[in-house]
């Protein structure tokens, strides 16, 4: 095998490897939310799918879906970030850190 045979596959090998790394990639959303009588309000995080992350349509869906079944209406979706932001949420987000 030539030098630049064994290099092209070497590069290929990396490419899949970051390739499926980042398709691996975690997603989380940050969201406010409410339930009435008596008035309660929470500001959480939660993993979202990865299709999510580039849909925020979708990444409301997922979060409405879930806090409803947890009896919490779903007043707004702050933003949706991947791994990178999501340390940085966890003291405000306190015991709703990823708990749905």
């Amino acid at each position: 095998m030539t030098y630049h045979r064994h290099l092209k596959r070497i590069s290929l090998a990396v490419v899949l490897l970051l390739g499926a790394s980042m398709a691996n990639a975690a997603c989380y959303a940050d969201y406010k939310a409410k339930r009435d009588n008596p008035l309660r309000l929470h500001y959480g995080v939660m993993e979202v799918s990865q299709g999510a992350c580039n849909a925020p349509a979708r990444a409301e869906r997922e979060v409405r879906a879930r806090l409803s079944s947890a009896g919490w209406e779903l007043l707004n979706v702050m933003s949706v970030f991947d791994d990178g932001g999501l340390e940085r949420r966890r003291g405000s987000a306190a015991e709703f850190f990823l708990r749905y």
